[in-house]
């Protein structure tokens, strides 16, 4: 078999030449056939995974290592070949710490992943089985039904109405019909003898059979194109900048202390020596994974709470939400809906209390209903809700109808707003309608009284009043469906134009029970600054019953899908701001709110469970599918995954994405923060004694005992105590803007006050050697202090903070080591100096938090910056939906 590759017409080829190409028939490849395949390449959902070597090489190609390898060099040049060893030997250390990190992260994620694999139906051997999409290979024969998610890149070999949306693919909303006959089109939206990895089946049955896998398919290359042209995001841009100025800094503050000690008449290579010390600790080496690190424990802490992360960028953007677009049914509400009432001209009566003509309206909306045996697994909840509630009543289709035999359908759809069907009876052909007031209401012509026969006729007021009743029943919450039939002529075809000239018959409600929580779950929303909208299919008044209490509102705002329709662009801009519900609403205009509110500059999360809301939950910055009733289309259009379907999942799954941004904020403060506090303090020195007290080994030392673990646990720690206001303050631009640059500001002084407090003292009271040994205990111990401080009771945060500092008091205090990293054991006199120094500045950071206060620039430069760090966001944003 040629090994087959996109470049291969396989849409221009007879079936038979496919076949014979790839060497496989309709009975399917064996279990040994295919497993020899699996091994010619890589399979869909099992990306090649970085190796610990690759990760290593590329931590290290970063802006840093070159400041760290000039530090050896020099070091080495001076004479201090030891030291430039511990340089070499830290920025390997970082680098496969960074790199181990990296390893593991993409391991985690993609068991993640696995989680939510699409399925495929395959048959090998003669016998179908059910096998995960990164299990086929080249020659597999494939077997697909409605809603089914095509697995990989196929040529089609049998059809049956097939109808497939490709939206994702081809940015075409309308689904495209697909037949196994060769075609000459040579574009891919003109290949209509073939289906595409990531598309979806939206009606009919196919037969196919696998023709690339893995990066091999149309949706492969693509992304691998995404990957290398993809902008750096928003985290990444600003780690980033923060990478580039520590260059600078560390070469200025290098600078400063040679000229000070030239100054001091010190010897050039003392000063090269003192300057390479300074040099090593203006440098965060633990900066590149931390950011890893903080996301891959909100994935996993999310995975915890019922919601299964994709990718790490889907994080950021949870951090970046300000918008979230969500259903009510299942989401709002229990998701379980359940037949409530029935009325016909004499009012409604509970579904336990139907008297004979209210159930003749309910055996016409049965028999306007798809049988339990021919739906597919996801059939519609209020098709479910009418049948199990006929069942419950003891009603039949054939009550009214004698011999009642379904001959024809028309199914539900949105631009339909309605169910209907033909049956034959003993009186003649017989039409049921089930659907939406205002879609059936428009086709009745008379009202005719169940169990009586009679029927007068309605004109506009009659059916305006009818109208009224709907709205009525749904102002209860409820879900109402109009019920209609007539009698058909002999040989009359069901077609819509056919459905009309109708006899209303009554109208069915439906309930679904408010979640208790969804009301505090929405509050939490808008106290953190997000705007939510409730999408419905439902008529507005039972939208407007169910969001005015749960969304603490006297009148919500709704607004309707055929009212979005008369809109064009710049209308729905403006509307949709101040819009809180939009009821009748259909996949398209999903895809229209996504794409008005990015247009707008707002980061969107949208939710979604069937699979014509793939288009709107692969466009949104995050989409959510809602796992336990969402279709495979839904689930694989996802970044989130939300196996409860909960809104309160969701809620929480946006705070955790907010949170992550505070501590990574509270990280980077800690290495950066602590890393300035050093320099202030070895300049400072150098500029009084010409020479800082610290040897290079003493600051690789307290890099290694202050960044690296404590920091780590800071980064992955579980968020607590965060409050709705609080939160409003997280994202990318604020997080990493002036908030951070205040708190590595106040550490840095409250470092550095530390360490000069406990020299000053040790310098007055003893030797210099062991003056700087108090001031490397001091300048450890008053960031771990600071660190603690942030961390709270966290557990990790605590074995990491008092495990570093139990590590540098067995340095300083076994002799030999000791002497290794110059340093000298202390006695109780040095020992309190130092802790009395380190609580001295810890205990100054409160009072001097207010003094560095950053909020004082004028409102127009904070939303400058606000935009212009959004803009990088942003543009990671954009790259998003191209890289699922």
């Amino acid at each position: 078999m040629d090994p087959p590759v996109t470049t291969v017409p396989w849409h221009l080829m007879p079936v038979p030449r496919v076949l014979e190409r790839l060497d496989a028939d309709l009975d399917g490849l064996t279990p040994e056939e295919a497993t020899a395949r699996a091994a010619l390449g890589p399979r869909r959902g099992e990306p090649t995974r970085t190796t610990l070597p690759a990760a290593f090489i590329e931590e290290l190609a970063n802006p840093l290592t070159p400041v760290l390898a000039a530090g050896a060099a020099l070091a080495a040049a001076v004479g201090s070949r030891t030291d430039a060893a511990l340089v070499a030997a830290i920025t390997g250390i970082s680098a496969l710490v960074g790199g181990f990190q990296r390893v593991r992260t993409e391991r985690a994620l993609s068991e993640l992943f696995a989680r939510s694999a699409i399925g495929a139906r395959v048959r090998r051997g003669g016998t179908e089985r059910l096998v995960t999409a990164g299990d086929l290979v080249p020659g597999d024969i494939v077997m697909l039904g409605p809603e089914d998610v095509v697995p990989a890149d196929c040529r089609l070999l049998e059809g049956e109405g097939l109808e497939v949306d490709e939206s994702s693919l081809t940015g075409e909303s309308l689904p495209v019909s697909k037949d196994p006959a060769p075609v000459v089109g040579a574009h891919i939206t003109q290949r209509r003898s073939m289906l595409y990895e990531g598309t979806t089946v939206s009606a009919g049955r196919a037969v196919a059979v696998v023709v690339a896998t893995g990066p091999a398919t149309e949706v492969g290359r693509s992304l691998a194109t995404a990957r290398q042209a993809a902008p750096v995001t928003g985290v990444e841009a600003r780690l980033t900048s923060l990478t580039r100025s520590s260059v600078p800094i560390a070469l200025g503050s290098a600078a400063a202390v040679t000229g000070a000690g030239l100054l001091h008449g010190l010897p050039l290579t003392e000063n090269l020596a003192s300057a390479v010390n300074l040099a090593v600790a203006s440098v965060p080496e633990g900066l590149p994974f931390l950011v890893n690190a903080a996301q891959l424990a909100a994935a996993r802490r999310l995975a915890d709470l019922g919601a299964l992360v994709r990718n790490p960028r889907t994080i950021e953007a949870l951090g970046r939400a300000d918008v979230l677009c969500f259903d009510k049914t299942g989401t709002l509400t229990e998701g379980n809906l359940q037949l409530a009432a029935v009325s016909d001209s004499g009012g409604p009566l509970p579904a336990d209390r139907l008297d004979a003509p209210r159930k003749a309206v309910l055996a016409a909306a049965l028999r306007a209903t798809p049988p339990a045996r021919q739906a597919e697994p996801m059939a519609h909840q209020t098709d479910r809700a009418v049948s199990v509630g006929a069942r419950r009543a003891g009603v039949g289709v054939r009550r009214g109808a004698p011999r009642w035999r379904r001959t024809d359908a028309l199914p539900f759809e949105p631009s339909r707003a309605y169910h209907a069907t033909t049956g034959r009876t003993v009186h003649g052909p017989l039409l049921s309608v089930k659907g939406a007031p205002e879609g059936v209401l428009d086709r009745v012509a008379r009202r005719r009284t169940p169990g009586t026969g009679q029927a007068t006729e309605l004109d506009a007021e009659g059916i305006r009043k009818l109208g009224e009743t709907a709205e009525e029943l749904a102002g209860a919450g409820r879900r109402v469906l109009a019920v209609a039939e007539r009698r058909m002529r002999e040989g009359e075809e069901l077609t819509d134009e056919a459905v009309r000239d109708l006899d209303f018959l009554g109208f069915i409600a439906i309930a679904d029970p408010v979640r208790t929580s969804a009301a505090p779950a929405l509050a939490r929303l808008r106290e953190s600054g997000v705007q939510t909208m409730m999408l419905t299919g439902d008529h507005p008044a039972t939208a407007d019953a169910i969001a005015a209490p749960i969304m603490d509102l006297p009148e919500p705002k709704v607004c309707t899908g055929p009212e979005l329709d008369e809109m064009d662009d710049a209308e729905l801009d403006e509307l949709l701001p101040t819009v809180d519900v939009i009821a009748r609403c259909s996949p398209h205009h999903k895809v229209r709110i996504v794409q008005a509110y990015q247009r707008l500059g707002r980061v969107v999360a949208m939710t979604g469970d069937g699979a014509n809301d793939a288009p709107a939950i692969r466009l949104a910055d995050v989409g959510i599918a809602l796992g336990r009733r969402g279709t495979p289309a839904a689930t694989a259009a996802a970044d989130l995954v939300v196996t409860d379907d909960r809104l309160e999942t969701i809620v929480s799954a946006l705070m955790e994405g907010r949170a992550m941004w505070a501590s990574v904020r509270a990280a980077l403060a800690i290495l950066i923060g602590g890393n300035f506090g050093e320099v202030t303090f070895s300049v400072a020195t150098s500029a009084l004694t010409g020479t800082t007290p610290l040897s290079a080994r003493q600051i690789m030392l307290v890099n290694l005992l202050t960044d690296l673990a404590p920091a780590l646990a800071i980064a992955v720690r579980e968020p607590t105590g965060h409050t709705g206001e609080r939160l409003l303050k997280e994202g990318p631009s604020r997080s990493l803007g002036a908030a951070l640059t205040k708190e590595m500001l106040l550490r840095g002084v409250i470092t550095a006050a530390g360490a000069g407090l406990a020299w000053t003292g040790a310098r007055v009271t003893g030797r210099s050697r062991r003056a700087g040994t108090v001031a490397l205990a001091a300048l450890v111990g008053t960031q771990l202090a600071q660190t603690l401080t942030t961390g709270g009771l966290d557990r990790h945060v605590l074995i990491a903070g008092l495990g570093s500092a139990a590590v540098l008091a067995g340095i300083i205090q076994t002799p030999g080591v000791s002497q290794f990293f110059d340093c000298t054991p202390l006695g109780p006199v040095a020992w309190a100096i130092t802790l009395g120094s380190i609580t001295a500045a810890t205990l100054f950071g409160p009072i001097l938090a207010p003094l560095l206060r950053l909020e004082t620039a004028p409102p127009e430069a904070d939303q400058a910056e606000d935009a212009a760090e959004g803009a990088d966001a942003t543009d990671g944003a954009e790259v998003t939906p191209a890289s699922r």
